[in-house]
């Protein structure tokens, strides 16, 4: 396996770059969010393609020529972080979050609550819980932390 590499995207974020994060994401979300069903998952697919192709910075990391995670940040906040399963547990996660609060100035993320390993991660990380909602952004029963550097 070939080193990981991190860049932000700079390119043109083509439907077959959306399509490759997309897939990162299933196959990451199908491992992390177990209190999500395959339709929760499917409906969240065209919100997942919008935000890939409007937030402000994309970091792709790459494995050889295969995106194995991604980050996107809006502003000072983590909007999104997925690792392919392989890569769960590696450091990956950490060097992306490590990048966020050192390049691009980041404060907040926002979890699922039932996310444990993430709130985990994130806690790990120096983040901590300042809000909870009840609903996430589109009214569904998953609780979001918000959380802030401390």
């Amino acid at each position: 396996m070939e080193q990981i590499r991190i860049e932000e995207w700079g390119g043109e974020r083509s439907a077959g770059l959306v399509g490759q994060l997309v897939g990162v994401w299933h196959l990451s979300v199908r491992t992390s969010h177990h209190f999500l069903t395959e339709q929760d998952i499917d409906h969240l697919v065209p919100q997942v393609e919008a935000a890939l192709q409007g937030v402000e910075h994309l970091i792709v990391a790459w494995d050889g020529d295969a995106p194995v995670g991604f980050m996107g940040i809006q502003e000072c906040k983590i909007e999104m972080l997925f690792l392919s399963p392989s890569c769960i547990g590696t450091g990956l996660g950490k060097r992306l979050t490590g990048l966020a609060l050192s390049q691009y100035d980041v404060e907040y993320v926002d979890v699922n609550e039932q996310n444990e390993k993430a709130e985990g991660f994130y806690r790990h990380m120096g983040f901590r819980t300042f809000r909870r909602d009840e609903t996430d952004e589109q009214g569904n029963p998953f609780p979001i932390l918000h959380m802030r550097m401390d």
